[in-house]
């Protein structure tokens, strides 16, 4: 019932087209293989395999399908783990249509999307554990500044328009990111960078930047 309704809303959309749909993990990682679609829209909860070894799975075949989570769980190692896996976002089922549509369009230009709820959940931990003093190894200044405003919650246009630069330029900055940090997202990029102490994100006691 919940794949029909996803199908039904995205099927409306002129932009989107549905190429399949999976009921365990095993088959979603070899329709993914077979198909290669820009985005996967994947749940925590598989049978067989579950969602964060299958998102790994479809990272590692084909690190240029972008995977989206949506999920009822907002488990922080579940969180966690996903997003290490190679996910570009995660949001809870308790999304509304609207924001999902939005959140797939921005994940398939290169934007990350966090629940809000999650967004904390992830940065929070991150802070409290990430070490200090940690240099940012080959990153020049410029990328360290784009990672950073992206763990703001900036997507590219904002970046460019905050750095005087274009959009063009930031999407070389991130992909230049991604090849030196060995990670397939923006997301993995904030998540390693916040972890190692490249970039700090502070959030007071209510979770607020």
């Amino acid at each position: 019932m919940v794949r029909e309704g996803l199908r039904d809303l995205l099927r409306g959309e002129a932009d989107m087209a549905v190429v399949g749909e999976a009921a365990d993990g095993c088959r979603a990682v070899r329709m993914a293989e077979e198909l290669a679609p820009d985005l996967v829209l994947m749940d925590i909860a598989m049978p067989e395999v579950n969602g964060i070894e299958a998102t790994r799975r479809i990272k590692q075949a084909r690190p240029e399908t972008a995977v989206l989570v949506l999920t009822a769980y907002d488990n922080t190692e579940f969180i966690s783990a996903v997003l290490e896996a190679g996910a570009a976002g995660y949001l809870l089922k308790n999304v509304h249509g609207s924001e999902l549509l939005r959140s797939i369009r921005a994940v398939h230009g290169g934007d990350a999307v966090l629940d809000p709820a999650v967004a904390r959940i992830v940065l929070e931990r991150l802070r409290t554990a990430a070490p200090r003093g940690v240099g940012s190894r080959s990153l020049s200044v410029r990328e360290v500044e784009v990672v950073r405003l992206g763990a703001e919650g900036l997507v590219n246009k904002e970046i460019a328009d905050r750095l005087a630069l274009s959009d063009r330029t930031i999407q070389t900055h991130w992909r230049n990111i991604f090849v030196k940090m060995g990670v397939g997202s923006r997301v993995e990029a904030i998540m390693r960078a916040v972890k190692n102490g490249w970039i700090d994100v502070g959030i007071d006691a209510e979770g607020e930047e």
